[in-house]
């Protein structure tokens, strides 16, 4: 695994960057109810902080996980929690009578993973990786799983079910990136989970929520 020589002031900027993205969910999502907004903006914003980057280092995607390399390996790793996962959710839904039968879960099974691989990116790679790749002092590697896992969790908050399924979702995800870094199976993955998690054990239309104010 490649390790770029990035100095810790930046990787300390990253990280506090991310805490900032994950607060600003609590205000403009959760408060203001601006779904849309918050998340076309933290999309635009990481997008070009990773344009700014690039330019900077020609290496910087491959180090983060931007690659073809390791896609197919990661995702036959994530494949035997990924598929169970998904009956759970449909046991669940169907016991707590959450299901919800739409056509909107199409759109968001072909949307929601390019939101996924931004989450990957933001807590996963540069929290999880650069804390890491640290020269200075570095928390163990199970420290870095287990804080990188409750960050992921806490900004689910205050749906406790997102909050435990993002938390075993993160210990796995964190585990894997931590030796095989790949974002875009993580994301595609995430994003497939996320929707199949929303329609069935949260009772909720992420469609109906980003596009409400519009309609």
């Amino acid at each position: 695994m490649i390790r770029e020589k990035i100095p810790d002031k930046i990787r300390l900027f990253e990280i506090t960057a991310v805490l900032i993205t994950g607060a600003g969910k609590f205000i403009l999502m959760d408060w203001l109810e601006w779904r849309l907004i918050y998340t076309s903006c933290a999309i635009l914003f990481w997008i070009t902080y990773i344009i700014i980057r690039y330019r900077q280092d020609k290496h910087i995607l491959k180090y983060w996980g931007f690659k073809r390399e390791d896609f197919t390996t990661v995702l036959i790793r994530l494949l035997p929690f990924a598929l169970p996962a998904v009956l759970l959710f449909f046991l669940i839904g169907y016991l707590r009578n959450t299901i919800i039968l739409s056509w909107h879960i199409i759109p968001v099974l072909i949307l929601y993973p390019a939101w996924g691989i931004i989450q990957q990116f933001l807590v996963v790679g540069l929290v999880a990786g650069n804390l890491q790749d640290m020269d200075g002092k570095k928390p163990p590697r199970w420290q870095i799983i287990g804080l990188t896992s409750i960050l992921f969790a806490a900004v689910h908050y205050p749906y406790w079910w997102l909050v435990g399924g993002t938390f075993l979702l993160a210990l796995i995800y964190t585990t894997i990136y931590l030796s095989r870094r790949n974002i875009f199976a993580l994301g595609l993955l995430h994003g497939w989970l996320g929707a199949f998690f929303f329609y069935t054990v949260m009772n909720r239309d992420p469609w109906i929520e980003m596009f409400r104010n519009f309609i």
